[in-house]
């Protein structure tokens, strides 16, 4: 059965909230196996959470968006909806811009103590 193509408002909230989780993810400094094995799903799929993909279930937007502290649901941002989500996906773009492209697993966290 072909899936039903989504509205434009849709695909960018999507976007926006693919977005915020990349965004979470990283100040975070979780990699993505990690934020993938805490959410209980493989690379691939948090790939396709982050992209805005239709297709990864509402239930595991939502976790990601808890485990990361992501406010989903405040008063302001149910006004004009599409103006909201153009703005915050311009906003949050301008974020990620400003945070580090790659985060890498942290080795041995001691500090050298052999002055």
């Amino acid at each position: 059965m072909p899936q039903h193509p989504l509205s434009p408002t849709a695909t960018e909230a999507l976007r926006l909230l693919g977005g915020l989780i990349e965004e979470g993810r990283v100040r975070k400094g979780w990699t993505r196996e990690s934020l993938a094995e805490r959410l209980g799903v493989g690379v691939v799929t948090l790939r396709r959470l982050v992209r805005g993909e239709p297709g990864v279930a509402a239930g595991t937007y939502f976790e990601a968006a808890a485990l990361l502290d992501i406010p989903l649901f405040e008063p302001e941002a149910l006004q004009d909806p599409r103006d909201r989500l153009a703005q915050g996906l311009r906003r949050q773009r301008e974020r990620l811009r400003l945070l580090p492209s790659r985060v890498r697993r942290r080795g041995d966290d001691t500090l050298p103590d052999d002055f």
